[in-house]
């Protein structure tokens, strides 16, 4: 491993994210002196961020290079980890995705991961993924590449489907899930052993215990709680359902199916707390926290550095070190879960040590996982390949399987929002025959 690896985060604008992932990096020793090359499109943004990484440096006492740059060549060339965390097209686009379903009666949530929302993110973004990836096969094959951009699923898909480069995705809705459940349950997440695999976002848990015993009864008298309830009401009525708990959130789980947000049924709305258009307020608070991380930046007020959940900081740390960790990351499905499509992404346990990033065998997950997940991956899989084949009747046809816009809209009216999303967006996403 290289003593001082070169650590490339594109779209390091993202400052407040960026900040997380690099104070972890440099709090651990071994990574106190990395070159760090910063490269982000919005000089503003870039400023700060470069301001944002000196700042940690010295709270954490770290002595890293740090280099800034406005195009990805020099932050790529001869990098050994490459952090992806873009948002191409930004809030603008995210507007777009949510503006123009709404005029067709269909509400969505956050709309980046799965559904027409998710379909229309994945389609600006996998063209700039599969670019970095294949510089990168120039510039620094041998590379990490470590993506947080979604839609996480499909992006970590295309590249590994156009690409040589070793990819894993990474999401904190498995260990952050397990901690909530420590909560709900009263116990000490540290004693709380789980497995868990699936598909981003569509994770569950399939083992659960403490102190070597199954936890899923305790949840489950958690659960008769009404204040417990009604933190998670979408996921706690899925696990009555299927008998498993799902790792992602119930504002954002209850539109990847399509029995919770109906606009003939505005009780289950209510019912279940559900938001609609969650990641619009989000993206609003997101840009005053954005305002103040900036003024506190060029302040001489000093940066606290408090180790988060996020694995990228433990993936360096056990590739440099050889010490082992297990993350939960996206890779390709190579044999790992054997009832889901082959080469599809998957989140599984991954050991990761000097030599990289190495997936566990899972095998069959039940049955009713399996079919759920499968519904999502049809999705991913056409909307894969109308992007790579050039064609628009793929895309259609991903948004006609979605499971909640297939169960709000007649064919024509998706056909005609499909159309309607291609032409706001423009030359945003790829020309499609």
């Amino acid at each position: 491993m290289a003593k001082t690896p070169k650590i490339a985060m594109i779209g390091a604008g993202s400052v407040v994210f960026a900040q997380h992932l690099l104070g972890d990096i440099m709090s651990w020793p071994e990574l106190s002196e990395p070159h760090i090359a910063l490269m982000d499109i919005d000089p503003d943004r870039l400023a700060v961020a470069e301001r944002m990484a000196h700042k940690l440096a010295e709270a954490l006492g770290a002595r890293p290079k740090i280099t800034a740059h406005r195009t990805r060549k020099p932050a790529l060339d001869g990098a050994d980890y490459v952090i992806n965390t873009i948002q191409v097209g930004g809030f603008p686009a995210t507007k777009i995705d949510f503006e123009v379903p709404s005029k067709y009666g269909l509400q969505q949530t956050i709309a980046d991961t799965n559904g027409i929302g998710g379909i229309f993110r994945a389609l600006r973004t996998m063209p700039v993924m599969v670019k970095i990836a294949q510089e990168m096969e120039t510039l620094c094959p041998k590379a990490i590449f470590i993506n947080y951009a979604n839609p996480m699923a499909m992006v970590c898909w295309a590249v590994t489907r156009a690409t040589s480069i070793q990819t894993v995705g990474l999401c904190h809705s498995v260990q952050g899930t397990a901690m909530q459940l420590a909560r709900y349950m009263g116990l000490a997440y540290e004693e709380l052993l789980y497995r868990a695999a699936g598909i981003n976002h569509m994770n569950f848990y399939l083992k659960l215990e403490y102190r070597g015993r199954d936890a899923y009864p305790r949840l489950r008298r958690a659960m008769q709680d009404p204040e417990i309830w009604k933190r998670d009401p979408v996921r706690f009525e899925v696990f009555n359902r299927l008998g498993y708990f799902v790792s992602e959130s119930s504002v954002h789980f209850s539109e990847y199916v399509p029995w919770f947000i109906r606009r003939d049924r505005p009780d289950l709305i209510d019912r279940y707390g559900i938001s609609i258009d969650e990641y619009i307020k989000r993206c609003i608070e997101q840009d005053k926290d954005w305002q103040r991380t900036k003024r506190s930046m060029f302040s001489d007020k000093p940066i606290e550095v408090h180790r988060s959940h996020e694995y990228c900081g433990y993936i360096l740390h056990a590739h440099q070190t050889g010490e082992p960790y297990v993350i939960y990351g996206n890779v390709p499905n190579d044999g790992i879960v054997t009832n889901l499509p082959q080469r599809c992404s998957v989140e599984v346990p991954c050991l990761v040590d000097r030599n990289g990033i190495q997936p566990c065998y899972v095998g069959d997950l039940p049955p009713q996982l399996a079919a759920i997940i499968r519904n999502t991956v049809n999705v991913h899989e056409l909307t894969l390949e109308g992007f790579f084949e050039r064609k628009r009747d793929h895309i259609y046809q991903a948004a006609i399987l979605d499971p909640h816009a297939s169960a709000e809209l007649t064919l024509d009216e998706i056909y005609s929002l499909v159309d309607d999303l291609f032409e706001a967006h423009g030359k945003m996403v790829p020309s499609l025959k």
